[in-house]
């Protein structure tokens, strides 16, 4: 199998190529300045993106620029190429910024962010071509992705636990879902040798959501030593925000509402079209990408 992949330096893209090669498929690295696919290509892996800037500090025209337009551009490529399937990755954020309940496909898409726009006008895009007899599309959207070297925000909570820091917001009750990179790579490859299943949307995430204080707890594990762990009363918490919203603190009415707001994402639809559950557990994957920070401290 031979596979025209975009973003092949990214964190997704370098993990689809060193665990690929054990199947011995075929790479066809994409360059930016020359948009060309083979005639024996089988497959477009479109995995190139501008991430999401939680700083916000990156240009809006970057993300319609990378997301948007490119995305166009390979599928453009795609549709009058040989190739019979292509892969999208794009983000649940392109579904919601905020959740009530649990996330599914059937959600109406309300992204709030550039980078959530600019991957919903790619999907969009996508979704709105006639597709040739012959040719599978699939929208992959990943809640958050992690795995060993990818830093991402979960290094930012773990130098907390490290450093010995108490969590002062254990007196919230939320659930979050992630994306163990062993999961994603499972979906990839059985989309890629199993013809029969139907080209659409499908939402990947690991099949348990955790707590921040479930994830503060596995930090602390993984350095052996005990979550620090302070249940203020949310009252006097959120009352602290406000004050942070009135002399710019650091804890303010936002910044408390992404810590310890749930985002809860089913992945039903792909279990059910790949009649698998996925390979690891949430823990686990938790763990082992833990396991990759402290390696990299010490």
């Amino acid at each position: 199998m031979k596979i025209f992949i975009t973003g092949a330096s990214g964190f997704v893209g370098t993990n689809v190529i060193e665990t690929f090669k054990k199947y011995q498929f075929n790479f066809h690295i994409f360059e930016r300045e020359k948009l060309s696919i083979e005639s024996d290509v089988d497959v477009v892996l479109h995995l190139a993106g501008k991430a999401h800037d939680v700083k916000n500090v990156s240009d809006p025209r970057e993300y319609y620029e990378v997301n948007t337009e490119l995305s166009k551009r390979v599928f453009d490529a795609f549709l009058h190429s040989n190739a019979s399937t292509f892969i999208f990755m794009s983000s649940v954020k392109a579904s919601a910024d905020m959740v009530e309940g649990i996330l599914t496909e059937e959600v109406y898409p309300s992204p709030l962010t550039h980078y959530g726009k600019s991957k919903l006008l790619a999907e969009e895009y996508v979704l709105s071509q006639s597709i040739p007899e012959g040719k599978r599309v699939y929208i992959l959207r990943p809640c958050m992705i992690h795995g060993p070297g990818n830093k991402g925000n979960l290094n930012l909570l773990y130098e907390v636990v490290r450093r010995g820091m108490p969590w002062p917001l254990g007196a919230f009750s939320n659930q979050r879902s992630f994306c163990s990179i062993d999961n994603l790579l499972f979906v990839i490859h059985e989309l890629l040798i199993r013809a029969e299943i139907p080209s659409g949307v499908y939402q990947v995430a690991d099949d348990e959501s955790l707590s921040t204080n479930e994830l503060i707890q596995l930090m602390a594990q993984s350095v052996g030593k005990q979550p620090i762990i302070w249940n203020f009363p949310s009252k006097w918490i959120r009352g602290i925000a406000r004050l942070g919203d009135m002399l710019h603190l650091p804890l303010n009415s936002e910044r408390l509402t992404k810590l310890t707001e749930s985002y809860v994402v089913s992945n039903e639809k792909i279990t059910r079209a790949l009649g698998k559950k996925m390979p690891q557990k949430s823990r686990e994957g938790i763990l082992r990408t833990l396991s990759s920070f402290l390696q990299s401290t010490t």
